[in-house]
């Protein structure tokens, strides 16, 4: 293989930010490899950053809750197909209401309200498995009146 061909693949290796590239070629075979560019990592550790504080900034806030599943299986917003959510964001409920329904083991157990408040957020979506702590709804509670 040629010098020229080979900075062709080491140039597309770097356009593509590849890490390692093999090619068989007339029974000859070549393997470049190359570390992984500092700026994609650096970019990519911004945006974790970057998400990990804006879902630290919701769970700060000590006028929502969050609901977490239970168990693992799979989340159900409405009792059946052709049926509305049982809530949606912007949503009163009760202590008590159903907000979901979990499937484990082909049973269904109905997640409810442990408090007062309004849904802010729903975190999963219809047929989604979810794992246990995993955080299905955000619930802003209701301001006591004194």
């Amino acid at each position: 293989m040629e010098e020229k061909e080979i900075r062709r693949y080491a140039q597309l290796m770097k356009e593509m930010d590849l890490t390692g590239l093999e090619i068989s070629k007339d029974g000859s075979v070549l393997r470049l490899e190359r570390a992984p560019s500092t700026v994609s990592v650096t970019e990519n550790t911004a945006s974790r950053m970057a998400a990990q504080q804006a879902k630290q900034e919701k769970t700060q806030r000590t006028d929502l809750t969050e609901v977490c599943s239970p168990m693992v299986g799979v989340f159900y917003a409405a009792p059946s197909e052709q049926a509305a959510p049982y809530v949606k964001a912007g949503d009163k409920v009760k202590r008590g209401d159903i907000l979901c329904i979990i499937e484990a083991m082909k049973l269904m157990n109905e997640i409810l309200a442990e408090e007062d408040g309004t849904v802010v957020e729903v975190c999963a979506k219809n047929r989604q498995i979810v794992d246990f702590g995993h955080v299905l709804f955000r619930i802003q509670k209701e301001q006591e009146t004194v």
